[in-house]
């Protein structure tokens, strides 16, 4: 909460990630986070982060535990006694990892987790708002490498609807 005048004003403690770092993973998993990284993992109240398959993509998603919570919060709203919605709760939760950075200032990335990603020597991170996400170095520049054209309208189809008030047209 923050006081402006006589009014209070709840201010947001959602942090949003910044930045795409190349990187390396040793071959015990052990993932060199870059300062600045570093930094803004630091903006978390919480130091534990979870990680997990992407469901669109080969990559890892890494959330802080507060965004971790809120999307765990919807799916436990999900009636679990309908048969797809278990299978989707099995499927998303599905090799789930909690992580911390050591004292060298890495992310211990699980063997599965690792397979799964492609994640060997040349890397990516790369943020994608609350959470960052982990790229095998090849896979992420394929992804991407689309033309202007097709992200232009990739861009109009998922953003265009909306005003600068977040609301749609």
């Amino acid at each position: 909460m923050g006081i402006i005048g006589n009014y209070c004003i709840h201010l947001s403690q959602m942090e949003n990630f910044i930045g795409t770092y190349e990187c390396k993973i040793d071959d015990k998993g052990r993932l060199k986070v870059p300062s600045s990284l570093i930094k803004q993992m630091e903006n978390f109240d919480n130091k534990v982060f979870v990680v997990k398959r992407s469901v669109f993509q080969n990559c890892l998603e890494v959330y802080p535990m507060n965004a971790w919570e809120k999307v765990m919060s919807k799916i436990n709203k999900l009636n679990r006694f309908i048969k797809k919605n278990a299978d989707f709760i099995r499927m998303f939760t599905a090799g789930v990892k909690t992580v911390e950075l050591d004292n060298a200032g890495r992310l211990q990335i699980s063997k599965d987790l690792a397979n799964f990603a492609s994640l060997h020597k040349d890397i990516v991170i790369t943020s994608a708002g609350e959470l960052f996400e982990i790229w095998n170095k090849e896979t992420y520049e394929k992804v991407i490498s689309t033309n202007e054209i097709d992200f232009a309208s990739l861009a109009e189809d998922v953003m265009g609807s909306f005003n600068e008030d977040n609301h749609a047209i």
